[in-house]
């Protein structure tokens, strides 16, 4: 790459001054933590979610964190999850004492096969960690049949997929534990944050105890009736959070529209296939923006040659179980789950993000030919 190629990043937020402006009233206020733009935030991301309540947390692994904490999963309890996920999905129950158990992903969605997921229920488990990969919504109703099958909680990590539909119903509002996260390169950000979606109330309660060291609202300032975390969400996250809502429709269509931008520059590709389309019963939010290399294609050199042209690329995602900390702990090896294994192997993300420049897309699929070719 040349000192003069101007780089186009792999991601990159999409901010105005509306949230110079909401942060600048909560650095007059003084009020930097536990004021009242949390709340103000919980409610508006509950109410476009249409989920009864909305609990903000520092991160999307603090939330499913204490979805894990709040489902009673423990020491030496077994959870179903992914293997072609961020490693978040299988850490946020190993704080826990629990263990994972990997069930493989289907060919064509990339979640968690509903039948791989049911094979793999033994005595010890007790929850499915459920994951809606690239924004694409899982199935949800197969997976709450195992469930209640099995007597399990499930948990959906919903961290890329904030704004995706099942059956007609946004993520965060179909009851159970649903989580988002809203770092700089997912749909909104608040640059560190999530959420944790409950038609609870009786888990709102919890959530919210949790997050602030286990205080109760009954609680004097320095006690604390249960063992807790330190897992708020600042005013300050909340802010950016409020004005990244407030054009939410917006960053979601420039996403779509960029993403249908890419598929339409990308038909005359050989060797690259796109995301599954959505159908009736899944409306996907897009998170990044996946391709999957064909047989032979060496992706390493791929992304070296875009690097090159001053393209931003990544290999998306390393399976979890292949994770240096994951082989060591458990002994997992490779082909163990060969259809995520073969998917993360040829998976590759483009630069995506909400002001993604039209010109620029054409110059990543241009060098993307020129690499595979």
């Amino acid at each position: 790459m040349t000192q003069t190629t101007r780089v186009i990043p792999l991601s990159r937020p999409y901010l105005d001054e509306r949230e110079a402006k909401l942060v600048l009233e909560v650095l007059r206020s003084r009020h930097l933590s536990l004021g009242s733009f949390v709340p103000r935030f919980e409610g508006m991301l509950a109410e476009r979610v249409g989920a009864p309540y909305a609990a903000a947390v520092s991160s999307g692994t603090a939330g499913l964190h204490l979805a894990a904490r709040i489902a009673g999963i423990g020491p030496g309890d077994e959870v179903i999850t992914s293997p072609y996920s961020f490693v978040a999905s299988a850490n946020c129950f190993m704080y826990e004492g629990a263990n994972p158990v990997f069930a493989d992903i289907d060919p064509h969605t990339f979640n968690l096969d509903p039948a791989a997921a049911e094979a793999a229920v033994t005595e010890k488990t007790k929850a499915i960690m459920a994951v809606d990969i690239f924004g694409y919504p899982c199935e949800l109703d197969e997976l709450r049949a195992i469930c209640d099958r099995h007597g399990l909680a499930l948990i959906e990590d919903s961290c890329e997929a904030l704004g995706a539909e099942y059956k007609g119903r946004q993520l965060g509002s179909h009851g159970h534990l649903a989580v988002f996260a809203f770092y700089p390169n997912k749909q909104m950000t608040t640059g560190e944050g999530g959420a944790v979606m409950t038609g609870s109330a009786e888990q709102l309660e919890l959530l919210v105890s949790l997050r602030n060291q286990g205080r109760a609202d009954t609680d004097g300032w320095l006690d604390h009736s249960r063992f807790g975390f330190n897992y708020r969400l600042s005013d300050v996250h909340a802010a950016i959070g409020i004005a990244q809502l407030e054009k939410l429709d917006e960053l979601l269509e420039l996403r779509a529209a960029a993403a249908d931008r890419y598929a339409q520059l990308l038909a005359s590709v050989d060797g690259v296939s796109t995301l599954l389309a959505d159908d009736d019963d899944h409306r996907r939010s897009w998170f990044v923006y996946v391709v999957k290399l064909a047989s032979g294609i060496d992706r390493d050199r791929v992304i070296a040659a875009l690097d090159d042209q001053g393209i931003q690329s990544r290999p998306y995602l390393p399976c979890i179980h292949l994770q240096s900390y994951m082989r060591e702990r458990y002994g997992f090896k490779e082909w163990m789950f060969p259809v995520a294994e073969e998917t993360s192997r040829k998976t590759l993300a483009l630069p995506f993000y909400s002001g993604i420049d039209p010109g620029d897309q054409e110059r990543v699929v241009d060098a993307l030919r020129s690499a595979i070719a």
